[in-house]
């Protein structure tokens, strides 16, 4: 059921307890900042460092004279797959030689996220050097067994010498009532979350976009899973990525976690690496996923040729002692004005506001044409967005944009988004990516919303690669197909309509009454909030 969604379930908690505490907006004292610590150098042997050379070697074949540094030609894949998403983040994570680098906004004790520590934790055996941010409001719980899991996880990785956790802007609460009251008595602080999500390995791999740490974003949920899209860099891409690592690793955001004395105390770690194990061993759902670590040596060697090849450049929002800054907003607001041709847009959180429906105004007038692909009603799996996303559905439509929205029930949950043995009740939109001119593709965690432009930190990853944005406009126009998306219109009376290859209605789309009441209630809150 959707309220099981932690972010809504957390902010209808933190609204009844904003009201209760008088809507007090007290900024806690800043953190105590940990030791400084920065990114390692490239690895120079290792698998992954053989795969970056390759790609250099395969640019310099065709005649790229680009310089080998930080800005030079990387390689790209697209990775619109929630199995190939999984199995691409364990074939880093399985190569590293000497350091890992990743930050999540969420971190699920999921069958998702006990193969995904439990990889981390035999790359630190190795003795790889792991490093991991996790938002701290982003380990909320989802249910009880999962807390109990996601706690054991925790205390593993924490005990381990070779791993490194770092919570990003904490309550200092560990339960649910306790986190809600927090934000309400300091919601100021606590609004602000860390959205990013990267894995970086070696130095010389990365994977940048959507995509969470949970079973929803990979497939594996038998009830809800999202339509995402990620990117597979290898090349100088992963030091740009490692310095949007640096920047959250090192602010005064951070807290380290605590140790777990527990998981220290002689033969507990062990007994609780075996419990781990045996988890994982009972998972009907990663029959078709390594359970350990092996070699990808066959599969990368398979990719080499084929990855894009494009130079790339990152863009972050900073954290810093006045907040968060609007970078990525920024950037958006200034170079897609740019566009001569065509805008492709998928992104799972739409609220444009008078700003960005100018901009969209001012681009179709321009002689650009202009999709829009977002989540409708019956898609979405946070209700609040839709409530004031659907004022802007006109205008968006008056500026002569197209305008499509996913369907719940879509044709292409079965091929992109669920993975076997799952076969999910419903599917979400949750992809974040553009591509302009059929020359830039824009992949990251940026919503185009108040919250992510305003309030969260994100990320995105520009890419100058004619043939990944071929591929990503194709995947994108693929999602709005009638098949997989209600096109958005007007009728003769003016009135919103949506069409598919079902039908037309004039009721927007939902699953349920539940869900149309979750509608009209998250109207009565300012969407500063979300």
């Amino acid at each position: 059921m959707l309220m099981n969604h932690p972010t809504q379930r957390s902010l209808i908690i933190a609204l009844m307890l904003i009201t209760l505490a008088g809507c007090s907006t007290t900024v806690r004292a800043p953190f105590e900042m940990p030791e400084a610590e920065w990114t390692q150098p490239a690895a120079t042997d290792g698998l992954l460092a053989q795969i970056a050379a390759d790609v250099t070697a395969r640019a310099e074949t065709l005649g790229d004279q680009t310089d080998h540094s930080d800005a030079g030609i990387s390689g790209f894949k697209l990775l619109d797959r929630g199995e190939d998403a999984l199995r691409w983040r364990l074939s880093l994570i399985d190569s590293a030689t000497q350091s890992i680098d990743t930050q999540y906004y969420l971190y699920h004790g999921d069958n998702t996220g006990l193969l995904f520590t439990s990889r981390l934790l035999e790359a630190a055996d190795r003795g790889v050097k792991v490093r991991i941010i996790i938002d701290d409001m982003g380990t909320l719980a989802i249910s009880p067994s999962q807390a109990k899991l996601r706690d054991s996880m925790g205390a593993l990785m924490i005990a381990h010498p070779n791993i490194s956790l770092r919570l990003f802007n904490s309550s200092g609460n560990r339960n649910l009532l306790g986190r809600g009251w927090s934000f309400a008595t300091q919601f100021e602080q606590l609004n602000h979350r860390m959205h990013n999500k990267s894995l970086t390995v070696d130095n010389q791999a990365t994977i940048v976009g959507g995509r969470n740490i949970g079973d929803e974003y990979i497939g594996l949920n038998p009830h809800f899973n999202f339509r995402d899209i990620d990117v597979l860099g290898v090349g100088p891409v992963a030091r740009q990525a490692s310095s949007v690592f640096d920047v959250f690793w090192n602010s005064g955001w951070v807290i380290t976690a605590d140790p777990s004395t527990q998981a220290k105390a002689e033969g507990i770690y062990e007994t609780q690496r075996l419990a781990l194990k045996q988890e994982l061993k009972q998972s009907e759902t990663l029959a078709q996923f390594s359970l350990v670590a092996r070699s990808w040596e066959t599969e990368f060697n398979a990719l080499t040729p084929l990855l894009h090849l494009g130079h790339s450049e990152f863009v972050t929002d900073r954290p810093d002692s006045d907040g968060i800054s609007n970078e990525v907003f920024d950037w958006v607001m200034e170079n897609l004005p740019e566009v001569q041709q065509d805008l492709l847009v998928t992104n799972a959180y739409l609220i444009p506001g008078p700003e960005g429906v100018a901009m969209l105004d001012d681009l179709v007038t321009g002689g650009a044409e202009v999709t829009i692909h977002t989540n409708s009603l019956a898609s979405q799996d946070v209700a609040a967005v839709n409530s004031h996303y659907k004022a802007w559905r006109k205008p968006i439509l008056a500026s002569g944009a197209s305008l499509f929205e996913a369907r719940h029930d879509a044709a292409i949950k079965k091929s992109r988004v669920d993975t076997k043995p799952i076969s999910s009740r419903y599917m979400g939109l949750h992809s974040k990516s553009l591509v302009m001119d059929r020359r830039f593709a824009v992949i990251g965690s940026a919503n185009l919303d108040p919250r992510s432009a305003f309030l969260n930190s994100e990320m995105i990853a520009i890419i100058d690669s004619e043939s990944l944005a071929e591929e990503l406009a194709q995947a994108i126009l693929l999602d709005t197909s009638p098949a997989n998306s209600w096109e958005v219109g007007l009728n003769d009376k003016n009135q919103i309509i949506w069409r598919n290859d079902v039908g037309t209605v004039s009721r927007q789309p939902a699953r349920s009454g539940w869900q149309r009441f979750q509608d009209l209630f998250f109207m009565l809150f300012p969407k500063r909030l979300y």
